[in-house]
């Protein structure tokens, strides 16, 4: 399947000009949506690069998974919006869409479901492994080992060229991952694990391993069931964002998928991606109390002090964040249905959400509460710790990952990842003999 199937090449060229060099012809290019993009691949040819840190304005790939508008708040998995999906479907039937490219129809579901509940069990093996980290290690850090670690236990299934090695490990990893991060828990907390249960939803089952014990059992709550699972679509892909990228690229070798899966959990392990939310909660027990917000709104609002109020405005979206609106009804189900209303930490949240809401600052500045400012309060009212919020980001961006993996391999253009870079060091110099320094 070629990545310029669905490539217009525009009746019109940009045009670099260079001092002493003849003019340079760079096509554009326009996707089915989306902004107009100059073909810079002839520069390389005429000796030239481009300086674009970040990879900011640069399109490392073409893809067909999913598409962001910033300035209109649109985020769209395969054409379809994400508050229709996160309303009208589960988890599971995105995750078929995002793999497969077209929403499942009801045998096709059924069938998805049958095999992602049958691969909820780890190698007991695996199990062993934890108990080589650190009982108070990062959870992201165990899962950063224990995911990779998952190559060794299927190494006869991973033929990158093969579409059901592909497929099977697509399976694997969104059915066992969840096993794996409820362990993550269990093991700081020092409880035994607890197995999956197959009876049980996607989103019911990680619930169970996470809160229910040999010596009782856990009744899963319906509205909190499904507030994670909209948690899980919401952050199940977001183009190609900084974890995306290095899957990408660490698949671009040949790499294994677990290997690249591996690298994608410690790129969203930084603060500045994955942690935003564990950031946000963070922010929300500095201020502590309602009757400090003003002291932090000013300061927020001072631009030579460093503070940052973490959970408003997000860096693609120049307006409200699509997820966010869906995320904010979810907050309010969820709190209503635990009737929290005292908890301090949840009244500063509460309080900040309508101050940012209508104070001219925020408003005018489009910060305006993201989808990480949202899911952090529902994952600290559900009883999730933390240190486990960006493990339950890895959890649901897995299906992203490993669609974008699995693309790559049908793209004609897929070649290894090789970013150039303007070099500032020492000019060409020679080795002076130590005993001559």
């Amino acid at each position: 399947m070629s990545d310029l199937h669905d490539i217009t090449v525009l009746d019109k060229v940009a045009t670099l000009s260079i001092p002493g060099h003849d003019p340079i012809q760079l096509p554009i290019l326009k996707g089915t949506i989306g902004p107009e993009c100059i073909d810079i691949r002839e520069l390389g040819k005429q000796g030239y690069f481009t300086y674009d840190p970040g990879f900011v304005s640069t399109a490392a790939c073409s893809s067909r998974i999913t598409f962001i508008d910033g300035k209109k708040g649109v985020l769209l998995y395969r054409g379809y919006p994400i508050a229709d999906l996160a309303r009208k479907a589960d988890y599971l039937q995105v995750c078929y869409l995002l793999f497969n490219g077209e929403m499942p129809s009801k045998r096709e579901y059924d069938d998805f479901c049958f095999k992602v509940r049958h691969h909820t069990l780890i190698h007991e093996q695996i199990a062993s492994l934890f108990k080589a980290f650190r009982r108070d290690s990062h959870p992201m850090a165990v899962m950063c080992g224990v995911a990779g670690a998952l190559s060794a236990f299927y190494h006869g299934g991973l033929d990158i060229y093969d579409p059901e090695h592909r497929q099977a490990t697509a399976i694997r990893l969104i059915a066992k991952i969840p096993t794996l991060a409820a362990m993550a828990y269990k093991y700081s907390i020092g409880h035994p694990f607890i197995y999956p249960r197959n009876d049980l939803s996607y989103a019911g089952n990680f619930l169970h391993m996470m809160f229910a014990t040999p010596c009782e059992n856990y009744e899963v709550n319906p509205v909190i069931e499904r507030a994670l699972d909209r948690i899980f679509t919401l952050h199940a892909d977001h183009e190609q964002n900084a974890s995306t990228s290095s899957v990408r690229l660490a698949g671009s070798s040949g790499a294994n998928p677990y290997a690249c899966i591996a690298a994608g959990i410690a790129s969203l392990w930084g603060p500045a991606h994955g942690g935003a939310n564990e950031a946000c909660l963070r922010m929300l027990e500095q201020i502590g109390t309602v009757d400090r917000i003003p002291e932090f709104i000013k300061r927020a609002k001072d631009k030579d002090d460093p503070f940052r109020l973490s959970g408003f405005g997000h860096r693609v979206y120049k307006t409200y964040d699509p997820r966010a609106l869906v995320m904010r009804e979810t907050c309010h189900e969820v709190l209503q249905e635990l009737k929290i209303k005292d908890h301090p930490i949840l009244r500063v949240a509460t309080e900040l959400e309508q101050i940012a809401l209508s104070d001219e600052y925020f408003v005018k500045r489009n910060l305006y509460p993201n989808v990480d400012f949202y899911s952090g309060i529902i994952l600290k009212a559900i009883g999730i710790p933390v240190s486990m919020f960006t493990v339950i980001f890895a959890l649901a961006r897995t299906i992203g990952w490993i669609s974008h993996w699995n693309e790559m391999q049908n793209m004609d253009e897929s070649r290894i990842g090789r970013p150039r870079q303007i070099y500032i060091g020492s000019p060409e110099r020679h080795v002076i003999a130590m005993d001559e320094r």
